[in-house]
């Protein structure tokens, strides 16, 4: 008699729903989300981002629409973009006491005492140039903008911010944040580094809502070339090195292999931002009936998770945490 060949079934394993969420490998929570909220100065303002449909700018006094929407959702942490009403060379209005990012900071931490909040601490919402840092001629002075950097940082945290996320990409100013958070006695506040931050082109919906476009030229002597990998590690490893207590890959949709390498390189909790052109080509595609909305969102974030993303930071928050609740994802 011959003896019939094993056949090997991973089969077995996704006969039914309870079985495969019961040896499913990536596991998700709604304490990992992180939604991004742009915050404009004014009063009475709840405007829709044309080119992010269901996203806003809110004013410091309608936020609050948006942060208890979350809040009830499960969603505790909001990452904060401020948009001033004037911009100058400087970017004044990024460190000003009374900046319309340190009045959100305020409003949140007094309305919304349990969320966690997170500011990025950047230039180009601020400049009248739209560029990350101080200017020397049309070049951006890496080190000069280091100062302006500190200030900025100080003052949120003085807000109320609960976590600095430095997004500028400028040389050491991981290492300067942090000797200047910890002169100002925020030696607990910690830092999430935007440390493999890609000059991409998923962002044009993001300098939209924020109005940050560059007014000339691009930001590709800052910002990192999406063709290189061993620089992705080297920018992590340098804001480990420098104090970094989170670390970043932004896009997160494209760059799955580099939340990889940078997870396994590092001991460093690794965030992963899903920028505005990965949510603008989902409600895209969705509206002209060419995907399912919820699946390609819970994909998405699938893959973000599961290449090893610790926290993912999302224009989806809300939604994903309710799929998350009824069991959908995660």
């Amino acid at each position: 008699m011959t003896e019939r060949k094993q056949v090997a079934r991973p089969r077995r394993l996704r006969s039914n729903t309870a079985l495969r969420k019961m040896v499913r490998e990536t596991r998700m929570d709604r304490s990992s989300l992180i939604y991004p909220m742009f915050v404009v100065e004014g009063e009475n303002i709840r405007e829709e981002i044309p080119s992010m449909p269901g996203q806003f700018r809110y004013s410091p006094d309608r936020m609050g629409e948006q942060l208890e929407a979350l809040s009830n959702a499960g969603v505790s942490s909001v990452l904060f973009f401020g948009i001033p009403a004037r911009k100058d060379a400087s970017g004044s209005a990024a460190y000003a006491q009374d900046g319309v990012v340190q009045q959100a900071f305020a409003r949140a931490k007094r309305e919304f005492p349990h969320l966690y909040c997170i500011g990025d601490v950047c230039m180009c919402e601020y400049t009248s140039h739209g560029h990350c840092g101080i200017l020397c001629g049309e070049d951006v002075d890496n080190d000069k903008t280091l100062s302006y950097l500190q200030k900025i940082a100080v003052s949120q945290a003085q807000a109320g911010a609960d976590m600095i996320a430095p997004s500028d990409m400028m040389d050491g100013r991981v290492e300067a944040i942090r000797s200047a958070l910890d002169a100002a006695g925020f030696v607990h506040t910690p830092i999430m580094a935007y440390s493999a931050k890609f000059a991409s082109s998923f962002y044009g919906p993001f300098r939209d809502a924020a109005k940050s476009a560059p007014a000339f030229g691009d930001r590709k002597t800052y910002q990192m070339d999406y063709h290189n990998r061993r620089e992705a590690l080297k920018e992590a490893e340098l804001d480990v090195t420098e104090g970094a207590d989170l670390i970043m890959v932004k896009p997160a949709m494209a760059y799955g292999d580099l939340i990889r390498e940078v997870k396994d390189r590092t001991c460093l909790p690794v965030a992963a931002y899903s920028v505005s052109g990965e949510y603008a080509m989902a409600k895209a595609a969705a509206a002209a009936g060419y995907v399912e909305e919820e699946g390609v969102v819970c994909e998405m974030a699938a893959c973000a998770y599961r290449a090893g993303a610790d926290l993912y930071i999302t224009y989806y928050a809300k939604e994903l945490a309710g799929y998350m609740e009824c069991g959908r994802i995660g």
